[in-house]
């Protein structure tokens, strides 16, 4: 069996040979030319593009998981479940929940709808898989890395953070994934309106971007 045939069965379902076009973001934004515009399947099995349908004039918190972590994961899904209750009928409409998947080898649409299923996941709230190549890219340019090598191989050890971006301002922070809800919330919210932010004892790990801004 070919390779191509062999990432379309651990997906799930076939995913169409993308040309270099197809990878272009067709809309223009303010990170538009940083990130790709990857083909990703949703955990609905709906076909999606990153940029284009994801992050493009969105508001976004994002994160990284993978199905059978006995680790961080459960933990930070659970705390997240209570971010989504707080923040109600939003999600889906003006702020966008995403969860990608760390092994899309493993992490199928079924798989990840039924891991959104058990832990209470409601509407509007996206779990992401797609090629593992992708993926990788992905991870690194949201920064979802360790600064040791070693421990940036093992998924085990992934970094336990949210991401959460304006790509109309193109404000992007990162705060942990076990804060407490309304503290993330509260940094989710800060986005809508940076210049009433004040930071409390929580603590969020701040940044303008997800790398330096080219001057």
């Amino acid at each position: 069996m070919k390779r191509r045939e062999l990432l379309a069965n651990a997906l799930g379902q076939a995913m169409p040979v993308e040309k270099a076009d197809d990878l272009k973001p067709k809309k223009s934004g303010k990170r538009a030319k940083y990130f790709p515009n990857f083909l990703m399947r949703t955990h609905e099995g709906k076909e999606v593009r990153f940029y284009d349908d994801l992050i493009h004039g969105k508001h976004v918190v994002i994160n990284m998981m993978y199905a059978e972590c006995q680790g961080l994961c459960p933990t930070m899904t659970a705390n997240l479940v209570k971010v989504q209750q707080l923040l109600k009928d939003r999600i889906g409409k003006d702020i966008f929940m995403y969860s990608i998947t760390l092994q899309p080898e493993k992490d199928t649409p079924k798989a990840l709808k039924e891991y959104a299923e058990m832990h209470g996941v409601k509407e509007g709230w996206l779990y992401l898989t797609g090629r593992p190549a992708d993926i990788e890219a992905l991870r690194r340019k949201l920064g979802f890395t360790d600064p040791d090598p070693e421990r940036d191989k093992d998924k085990a050890n992934h970094i336990g953070l949210i991401r959460i971006g304006n790509e109309v301002t193109d404000v992007w922070i990162a705060t942990p994934g076990v804060a407490k809800p309304h503290n993330v919330v509260k940094r989710i919210l800060w986005l809508e309106t940076p210049k009433d932010y004040r930071p409390d004892n929580e603590g969020a790990a701040e940044a303008k971007s997800p790398v330096e801004k080219k001057k």
